[in-house]
């Protein structure tokens, strides 16, 4: 049971803020925020579509700027909040950045990288990073779901 003043629900909160962002943007919605010393210091959401670029996930996005921020590409000590598990380009950014801990929101049982198909954040030899699925998980299926429907409501009109 989440508590209202729940800290990582404050944080998911702040991606979700994000990932709604990339939604009116045509984008799937996924928001991040790298949180360090109880600052954002990094955020970013989906902009696969707008940059034609297959890496700017929402984490990729929002690592870079973390490490802008700290000018030095160790996140140790840091914290990714994501509205959507990370897909295995995004879980090895997270261990090559050595960000601690990982917070989600919804799982995705067909790329998850952290828990759902592969536990590549666990498996690692050179660190350990902390797991902490399934936060607002309701929310975050809600939003995914939301638009994929719209999608395949789209295709089916520009098909008929």
């Amino acid at each position: 049971m989440i508590m209202k003043n729940d800290p990582h629900e404050i944080w998911m909160k702040k991606a979700f803020l994000l990932a709604e962002e990339a939604f009116q943007a045509g984008e799937v919605p996924v928001g991040a925020v790298v949180v360090h010393k109880n600052r954002i210091i990094g955020k970013g959401n989906n902009h696969v579509e707008r940059l034609h670029d297959p890496t700017a996930h929402a984490e990729m996005i929002a690592i870079t700027a973390a490490c802008e921020h700290l000018q030095n590409w160790r996140l140790t000590g840091a914290v990714l909040y994501v509205t959507k598990e990370p897909c295995l380009m995004c879980a090895g950014a997270v261990l090559n950045a050595r960000i601690s801990k990982v917070v989600f929101s919804a799982p995705d049982e067909k790329e998850g990288a952290a828990v759902s198909r592969y536990d590549v954040l666990h498996d690692h030899r050179k660190c350990f990073v902390e797991v902490i699925p399934d936060i607002c998980r309701e929310e975050g299926q809600k939003l995914l779901s939301r638009f994929f429907s719209q999608v395949r409501e789209t295709k089916i009109r520009i098909k008929n």
